[in-house]
């Protein structure tokens, strides 16, 4: 039997892992931009940058929600498939 879905087409929870790498690379860019006038000896940024820089976290449950549904989406295809076979 051949599986139904196409090599082009996204699985569940592909769209949120990708989102949340996006967001966590923003992050990370946030957070190094943050950290570095406290190395440089400069004036440190504002608040918000701070804010800012939690999106690494932020990034990191989307990725994860978006696994987690990854997972949930191939545990019921293969439930499918053994009750079906």
């Amino acid at each position: 039997m051949r599986d139904k879905t196409q090599a082009n087409s996204a699985a569940p929870g592909e769209g949120l892992i990708r989102a949340g790498a996006i967001v966590f690379i923003l992050g990370a860019v946030a957070t190094v931009v943050t950290v570095a006038p406290l190395f440089l000896g400069t004036t440190p940024f504002p608040t918000y940058m701070f804010w800012l820089s939690m999106l690494m976290g932020v990034g990191f449950a989307i990725s994860g929600a978006g696994l987690l549904r990854s997972i949930a989406a191939q545990r019921a295809q293969a439930r499918g498939a053994a009750a079906g076979g």
